[in-house]
């Protein structure tokens, strides 16, 4: 009976193509709105978890002053850390990999005919294995270029592609201000981050070199720490300040004067800002659903007007008003699910070219595939069912004598 039943049912829709395509347009539209912009949704999420991650794994930074304000550091007024500081750290913290003290300039770096303004960072071979970054060619600092300060330097992909195009900088010169620093390395391109920032765009040079040939001072902007794998970072975070709290001598219920964070709470905080939002346009596309399901309840409606004499025939030669009911009961349904295989297919070609465009990775969800299929055989259950049981309950002499 039921395959009997779809059988009717497929041939009341083929009787009307244009009726039914333009009946399910509402259910197409919001499946194929709900599936791409969760599949988006997904994978920025899994983009900006990427690239947190490129920031180095189990990373911690510390800071002077309360907040980050961006990659500028510290207000002039926060009192700096110094090489003490982070050496402090290295010695006196448990379950640490790396400790790397940081400062930055900003710098016009010039070879030959060709300069770029960049950011140059001063910090030591630790910086490498606190960020996960890798050597592309040449080496990394030597623990004596980085005692005395030597006017040695590593560039990012950006830099070099500026200022040497397609050439082999190692073993070249670049001047940074009005000081010339040897390239003995060029860092693995790492790419943009979520933040919008070109990590490759920057120049490594050791830390007493920014402090006495760039800065003039001996202020270290950023301690950046690494824990080893298993150690929990929110141990080394309480661990941290505690210690910096001792050497600042902030006393007991005072306010600190710097700020440790954990790379994984910016991954957790970007993450449910994404999925919040992943949410509220997947919300305002199921709307469509709803007007898709009030278009099927209306065309159905029309579609019992039409059939009367058909549906008083039925009825007076002996069939029940539960099987009128399943028939236009199934007529919706088929609608629906037609609509949602169709919205399926269109959301995620959708998705895939949204993807492409964007530049962030293309994330299958089975699981919302499967909810927006089942939701939208939900919506011809629900909006199928008046105009079936309308059907249903009409008198046979009435419907008979329809015109």
């Amino acid at each position: 009976m039921l395959w009997e039943t779809c059988m009717l049912a497929q041939r009341e829709i083929r009787r009307n193509v244009l009726r039914s395509c333009l009946t399910i347009l509402g259910i197409v539209i919001g499946v194929s709105a709900v599936i791409a912009m969760v599949t988006l949704g997904d994978g920025a999420t899994a983009k900006v978890t990427s690239d947190i991650t490129k920031l180095g794994s189990n990373m911690l930074q510390i800071r002077p002053g309360q907040g980050f304000r961006g990659p500028g550091g510290a207000r002039s007024d926060d009192k700096p850390f110094d090489v003490a500081d982070a050496a402090a750290v290295a010695n006196q913290i448990a379950g640490l990999s790396a400790v790397a003290p940081t400062a930055s300039r900003s710098s016009q770096a010039i070879s030959g005919n060709a300069n770029w303004s960049t950011t140059v960072t001063g910090t030591t071979s630790a910086y490498l294995t606190v960020r996960d970054w890798e050597i592309a060619s040449g080496r990394a600092f030597t623990d004596g270029e980085i005692r005395s300060g030597r006017a040695v330097c590593l560039l990012g992909a950006t830099v070099k592609r500026e200022l040497f195009g397609g050439a082999d900088p190692v073993g070249s010169a670049v001047r940074l201000g009005r000081i010339s620093f040897k390239v003995v390395g060029l860092l693995a391109e790492k790419g943009q981050s979520s933040f919008g920032m070109d990590q490759d765009d920057t120049v490594l040079i050791p830390l007493r070199a920014l402090q006495r040939r760039l800065a003039g001072n001996t202020d270290v902007a950023t301690i950046l720490v690494s824990a080893k794998e298993g150690v929990p970072t929110e141990t080394v975070q309480a661990d941290i300040e505690r210690l910096m709290r001792q050497r600042r001598g902030i006393a007991l219920g005072k306010e600190d004067d710097f700020t440790v964070r954990d790379m994984k709470e910016i991954v957790a905080t970007l993450t449910a800002t994404t999925r919040v939002m992943t949410g509220l346009l997947a919300a305002v596309a199921a709307v469509s659903l709803l007007v898709g399901g009030i278009g099927i309840m209306n065309i159905m409606l029309v579609s019992v007007t039409e059939r009367t004499r058909e549906i008083g025939t039925r009825l007076a030669i002996g069939a029940l008003e539960r099987d009128v009911l399943f028939q236009f009961l199934v007529e919706a349904v088929v609608l629906s699910a037609f609509g949602g295989l169709t919205g399926i297919v269109l959301g995620l070609t959708a998705a895939m070219i949204g993807a492409r465009a964007m530049g962030i990775p293309f994330v299958f969800n089975p699981g919302i595939v499967l909810g927006a299929f089942l939701f939208s055989g939900g919506v011809g259950v629900v909006f199928g069912y008046f105009p079936a049981r309308k059907a249903a309950r009409m008198n046979p002499i009435e419907a008979l004598r329809a015109e």
